[in-house]
């Protein structure tokens, strides 16, 4: 391996952390903001179809999350354990965690096949008793989940050259997905240039086409260049020990994000009992938030590697200088969405084809809810952590209990009591209790753990000394 090349992941020991927090998260912010952009122009463009339309994208959405969980789950674990053995020296077992991580992948999609073949529709149907938004949902969220293979094996092969500290092809195959997508929704959903006419089922042609091209590029780069890591198809074999540090921190992750999921499904019934236009206003609250929330995503790519590199290698003064620095920039990427939330909740509405029922009850949730963003900066930033030194649990319970304790009985209790308006107040209550809890356990955390590091160096000094007395 190049000279070069071996000193890619080495980096995040030895450059100035602010600077190579930069060029680290900017790329993934860039490229997320590009995803945001492709989340919000394909509602907007399935929005002209009819309310219906957007309804059955909004219920369709959970299981959509769903299937992004496992993905999410399978790539952040072996991104984990792909920074931490690189910071302890051991890169071979580095590759084993990229080439189990992407088998894991690519079982994790088939299963999904054979869930959206013969569940898809069914859930949809439990969601709904409009037929049209039962038509539409299950054809959109069946190719989704049929077709899922390319998100699974990019995610995890962008994942592991995070790891690696290469930040551009992840970067570069999230645009060439998000931009694929953009450019064959309106042709896809309103057969243009003599396309037929598909509509929602376009969309999710769209959506899986992107994807699909997004892993065939990462998948050339990974096979055309020289990285850190090397994976190898012919004489691959699972190993239990790769398999098991990827779950350590990779299931904790995807029953976070499936709890995500859950919680959507439950508010969506709530909000049901209400009228359909909740249920839409809570998928374009979910497209427009990811405008906020991928940039501060895109800073967790690129400091989550640092974080598990310098843990691995035992730095607590670079490991403490990223989160703190990680935390800043996520305070203030969340309190700009805020505002943006408050001051032009109307022009955002407008964008989505909004009635005025739709405008009205819209304007208020978006401004409630938005209230949850400053909160939710710190709670992602010490999800990151954990996962960074190997502590998915904790990450899990964070997650566990402002999704489920937390937001879904407050919107019940909320909604029964005081009304509509009054269930959007679940999120920012369950985002600042979240908050309260779980920093002090953060900190301890962190101290605990850098202790048992000393500890163990010191014990291994203490060894090697008396070893070199007794030659």
């Amino acid at each position: 391996m190049a000279k070069e090349e071996m000193m890619n992941s080495q980096k995040m020991g030895t450059m100035p952390v602010g600077r190579l927090l930069a060029s680290m998260s900017i790329p993934a912010m860039f490229s997320m903001l590009i995803q945001s952009l492709y989340n919000v122009v394909d509602s907007i463009f399935v929005a002209q179809i009819g309310e219906n339309a957007l309804t059955a994208v909004s219920v369709a959405y959970p299981l959509q999350m769903l299937v992004l969980a496992f993905a999410l789950g399978i790539g952040v674990g072996t991104n984990s354990l792909i920074a931490r053995k690189l910071g302890e020296g051991c890169r071979q077992e580095a590759s084993w965690a990229a080439e189990n991580g992407i088998f894991l992948a690519v079982m994790a999609a088939l299963a999904s096949l054979v869930c959206g073949i013969f569940f898809a529709g069914g859930y949809i149907r439990m969601m709904s008793t409009n037929e049209e938004v039962i038509l539409m949902g299950t054809q959109y969220i069946t190719v989704v989940m049929t077709c899922s293979f390319g998100m699974f094996v990019e995610i995890t092969c962008s994942k592991s050259l995070q790891a690696t500290g290469n930040m551009i092809v992840p970067m570069i195959s999230q645009l060439v997905g998000a931009l694929t997508n953009i450019i064959l929704d309106p042709i896809m959903i309103f057969g243009l240039f003599g396309f037929p006419k598909l509509g929602v089922l376009g969309a999710a042609i769209a959506t899986v086409a992107g994807q699909i091209l997004a892993m065939c590029y990462v998948i050339v780069m990974f096979i055309r260049k020289e990285h850190d890591i090397q994976v190898h198809v012919k004489g691959f074999r699972p190993r239990k020990e790769s398999v098991l540090g990827i779950c350590k921190v990779g299931l904790p992750t995807t029953v976070m994000n499936a709890v995500g999921s859950l919680t959507i499904t439950g508010i969506n019934a709530i909000l049901m009992g209400f009228s359909s236009t909740a249920v839409a206003i809570l998928g374009i609250y979910f497209k427009l938030q990811s405008f906020v929330f991928m940039p501060v995503f895109g800073l967790t790519q690129g400091a989550m590697p640092i974080m598990g590199y310098n843990f691995g290698a035992d730095n607590k003064k670079r490991f403490m200088h990223t989160l703190r620095l990680s935390f800043i920039v996520s305070f203030c990427i969340m309190l700009v969405g805020t505002l943006l939330f408050w001051i032009f909740p109307r022009f955002f509405l407008t964008l989505f084809n909004a009635n005025e029922s739709m405008m009205e009850m819209g304007v208020t949730a978006l401004r409630i809810i938005s209230l949850s963003f400053v909160g939710a900066s710190f709670g992602i930033i010490m999800t990151s952590m954990f996962q960074a030194i190997g502590h998915g649990v904790k990450s899990l319970m964070m997650s566990v209990l402002r999704q489920l304790v937390f937001i879904i009985p407050a919107a019940y209790l909320l909604g029964r009591f005081f009304g509509l308006n009054a269930v959007w107040a679940s999120y920012p209550i369950a985002e600042y209790l979240c908050v309260i809890i779980f920093l002090p356990i953060a900190v301890l955390v962190v101290k605990k753990e850098f202790r048992r590091k000393d500890a163990q160096q010191e014990l291994l000094d203490i060894q090697q000394q008396e070893s070199g007395t007794a030659q």
